[in-house]
């Protein structure tokens, strides 16, 4: 009767590259469906933080809607209403630029 040993020596050659397939086909899906989309998200986000200008109104991760009235390197300045009290913010909170059709 052959051991457990010898049955694993007889089959170490196809068998060992079958091993690799699930984990190669899981990391795969990760990638497609999680790593891609967020890749792609994070760019336009950055694109959207580089296209910022004074006039434009925002929403903050924080919930403040304002106005830019200033932008610096790392940080902007919001005019936040009804009192137009100056905010200076952190760029990155920056989660949204209100569209062109509601600024009216």
């Amino acid at each position: 009767m052959p051991t457990l040993g010898a049955f694993f020596e007889q089959s170490g050659g196809a068998g060992g590259s079958l091993l690799w397939l699930p984990l190669v086909a899981t990391f795969a899906i990760f990638y497609l469906l999680l790593i891609l989309p967020q890749q792609k998200r994070q760019k336009k986000w950055q694109k959207m933080l580089n296209e910022l200008k004074n006039g434009d109104k925002v929403v903050t991760s924080g919930g403040i809607r304002g106005t830019v009235i200033a932008l610096r390197d790392d940080h902007i300045h919001l005019r936040v209403p009804p009192d137009n009290l100056r905010l200076e913010v952190a760029k990155s909170a920056v989660l949204s630029v209100t569209p062109a059709e509601e600024k009216g």
